[in-house]
């Protein structure tokens, strides 16, 4: 009966954060500010507490979850209202790099050292400080960065070519399962599919890992 219960508060927990985090939109999970990361705490603690307390019934859960999440609502409310608010809840971005030179004072005050920055830059593809113009410091934890012109990869409007339409490829395939709002949206049936791996060999899709449309390049695909 204990397991049962266990089992039942996990699976409440989960599906009301689930649906708080659809309520509150994916900045939840992708920008993570200061008070992102406050609030993934205590609502994992809420929940993490519940299981474990004999005490602490679903309804408990569920009135915990409905609670915090209608605060953190609140606080999303008055930062998109109140721009003054923004940097003291959600934090504002820093310069750390300026006309190539480092700030110091900006790295210590947001207790970030030389190692820490080179480990940023080297995740932007900057594998010397040297290469960086600007460098920029945000909310979440993660780094802008601005190369300076000679380190900074050409474009084809630096070689005058001709612009070239920008295509969005369609994944149709995915672990041998058919994607069939992909293949609708693309204008494509089942047959044509079939028929297009029958040309490259393969019996069906489900023998796919991946496959892949790209207009004006075909069909990609991967065998298991």
């Amino acid at each position: 009966m204990e397991y049962f219960r266990i089992t039942l508060d996990l699976g409440v927990g989960l599906l009301g954060l689930l649906v708080l985090t659809k309520i509150l939109g994916k900045t939840q999970i992708t920008q993570i500010t200061a008070f992102d990361f406050i609030s993934a705490l205590v609502l994992g603690e809420l929940v993490g507490n519940a299981v474990f307390d004999q005490k602490i019934g679903i309804s408990h859960i569920l009135f915990a979850i409905v609670i915090w999440g209608g605060l953190i609502y609140v606080i999303e409310v008055i930062t998109q209202k109140i721009r003054r608010t923004r940097p003291f809840l959600e934090g504002k971005p820093t310069i750390i790099i300026h006309k190539g030179k480092i700030i110091k004072e900006h790295l210590k005050k947001n207790k970030l050292d030389i190692n820490q920055l080179q480990h940023l830059l080297r995740s932007k593809g900057v594998f010397s400080i040297r290469e960086a113009e600007y460098a920029i410091l945000e909310t979440d934890g993660s780094i802008s960065v601005l190369k300076k012109s000679p380190y900074d990869p050409p474009t084809r409007s630096d070689y005058k070519m001709a612009e070239q339409k920008v295509r969005l490829p369609i994944t149709l395939v995915s672990d041998g399962v058919l994607i069939e709002e992909n293949l609708r949206e693309s204008g494509f049936s089942e047959a044509w599919l079939q028929s297009e791996l029958k040309n490259q060999g393969v019996t069906t899709y489900k023998d796919l890992l991946f496959a892949e449309w790209l207009e004006e390049e075909g069909l990609y695909i991967q065998e298991y």
